[in-house]
């Protein structure tokens, strides 16, 4: 299976979560076990030389691909939640939404200085989720090595947002 045969397990759900909005959903690529296995295959390859210490996820579903991914590279997983997940105490980002904002923590213990990072999660869009999570993990003095996606929508230009680190996506629309 070729990366962009992944494609026709994403499914497309028009007006969803609201009137307008093609939503881009996973789910069929995560019940196919070979789709699945590609995914995280093509990601494992492009980052198995890296020497990564941590995979950084966002939830919910970067913690399907970022804990997969962080035990094929041998690395640690770190998630990032919404306020108020975590247990312990929490450093937090606020970013902006196209309507208010919203906010992603990680506990403040969560990365040694120095490591090496790799941020992973389904989609990018407009790039201000993964935005925060890179000032997160830059308040560590971690290294970013690098953005990873399943799925890139290139029209809404969420790249230009993740300014001086190395962002790759499987597929893009």
């Amino acid at each position: 299976m070729k990366a962009m045969d992944l494609a026709r397990f994403i499914r497309d759900v028009p007006d969803f979560p609201k009137k307008g909005i093609i939503f881009k959903d996973i789910t069929p690529l995560l019940q196919n076990a070979q789709a699945l296995r590609k995914t995280l295959d093509i990601l494992t390859q492009t980052y198995k030389d890296e020497k990564i210490d941590y995979v950084v996820a966002m939830e919910s579903r970067g913690f399907i691909f970022g804990t997969a991914l962080a035990l094929k590279l041998g690395a640690g997983f770190i998630p990032v939640r919404k306020p108020g997940k975590l247990p312990y105490k929490t450093k937090r980002a606020t970013y902006k939404l196209e309507y208010g904002t919203d906010s992603l923590e990680v506990h403040q213990d969560a990365l040694p200085e120095g490591s090496r990072v790799l941020i992973v999660d389904d989609l990018l869009a407009t790039g201000g989720t993964a935005q925060a999570v890179m000032k997160l993990v830059n308040t560590f003095k971690a290294e970013i090595v690098g953005i990873a996606f399943v799925i890139e929508l290139e029209f809404l230009n969420g790249r230009k947002k993740l300014k001086n680190v190395p962002v790759f996506s499987i597929l893009k629309y």
